[in-house]
């Protein structure tokens, strides 16, 4: 398996510049967006294994219930390997307010040192590690959520937004 992460940034390193396709939310159907960009206000960048899929569906909904208490504070995205169409009907299906980053190229998962090999039935694979990067308004990045559970991850989120990134 040739494709290996890279380590993940800890609490106080400046977050890896990427650019990326946003799908949904202000960004419509589709706009390059850079870290640059997004300084000036806390990023999100949350990274989840398969657009509708259980649990990656159970944590896009939990912050879609929650988006009143998280519009405004930070800019939100989920970030997946999927396409561009795909997560177009993801968020369509499930009416997700936040927009969801393109990274079939595996820029992203693997300057955040989340691709990483795993076990299912025995078999070993390369795929994404469920994990929740907040960044500051200058790009350090603020928390690390590793491993969070779908349906615990938007409570986790504003706990770390409230705390004051």
């Amino acid at each position: 398996m040739s494709d290996i992460s890279s380590s993940q940034p800890a609490v106080g390193d400046l977050a890896p510049d990427f650019t990326a396709l946003a799908v949904g939310g202000e960004y419509g159907e589709g706009t390059e967006v850079t870290s640059a960009s997004l300084r000036g206000r806390p990023v999100v960048l949350y990274f989840y294994p398969k657009d509708n899929t259980p649990g990656c569906t159970k944590q896009a909904c939990g912050l879609r219930e929650g988006w009143a208490s998280l519009a405004g504070r930070a800019h939100v995205f989920g970030v997946s390997v999927d396409s561009a169409r795909s997560h177009r009907r993801f968020i369509d299906k499930f009416s997700l307010p936040f927009p969801l980053l393109v990274d079939e190229e595996k820029a992203l998962v693997q300057a955040f040192g989340v691709w990483v090999e795993k076990t299912l039935y025995g078999r070993k694979y390369m795929g994404t590690e469920r994990t929740t990067f907040v960044l500051d308004a200058e790009g350090r990045v603020a928390a690390v959520l590793p491993k969070v559970k779908p349906d615990r991850h938007f409570e986790a989120v504003l706990a770390v937004l409230e705390a004051g990134v």
